[in-house]
């Protein structure tokens, strides 16, 4: 049975920063571990022992690792804000490889933006998120519907929709995080046109 301490989640583990675990465990596929839920990126100045939320993460992650690589293999995530990469760099970067395929949906760039950005030894699809979901966004991305996964469990689920977005993945318009950030528009709040 694969365990998280074989796998790259277990330092993000250790540095308490996965989150709002949706899904965390063996996805059915011999020797791979999912995660489901967000990473803390950046952590709140904390004082004594409170617990306080992280100043900001990334969001609703679809993520598969395999046991003994050291690295993510396959993951889908949220950033609320583009420039919020540079710290996604830095915690986890480390755990790409240029091998790996990496979708991250951005709240502040065009709606029809897609690009290819290189960060680190990795290369990032970068997409926008049109105030929908990770998990609906990669649907709608892979051409996957419900009926897909009504037999599965949520391992199953995890491994076949990034198995899936593997497949259809692109190479868009390469940029660098410099032109990304350029390009950035301001970041939407969310709570707008919610109701109350």
């Amino acid at each position: 049975m694969t365990s998280i301490e074989t796998t790259a989640f277990a330092g993000l583990e250790k540095e308490n920063r996965l989150l709002n675990a949706v899904f965390k465990g063996p996805t059915g596929k011999p020797g791979y571990y999912g995660f489901r839920g967000d990473f803390a990126l950046k952590f709140q100045e904390q004082l004594a022992d409170e617990a306080r939320p992280p100043e900001y993460k990334l969001e609703q992650i679809v993520a598969v690792a395999k046991e003994g690589a050291g690295t993510i293999e396959i993951l889908a995530g949220y950033l609320h804000d583009f420039a919020y990469f540079e710290t996604f760099k830095e915690v986890v970067g480390p755990l790409l490889s240029p091998e790996g395929s990496y979708f991250i949906f951005v709240n502040n760039i065009d709606l029809l933006a897609k690009y290819t950005m290189p960060l680190g030894d990795a290369t990032i699809t970068v997409l926008p998120c049109d105030e929908s979901t990770v998990w609906k966004e990669l649907s709608d991305f892979t051409g996957l519907d419900k009926n897909d996964f009504k037999k599965l469990d949520g391992g199953g689920k995890v491994q076949l929709i990034l198995e899936k977005a593997v497949e259809v993945k692109e190479a868009y318009e390469s940029i660098s995080y410099e032109q990304g950030l350029a390009r950035a528009e301001p970041v939407k709040n969310r709570n707008e046109n919610r109701p109350v």
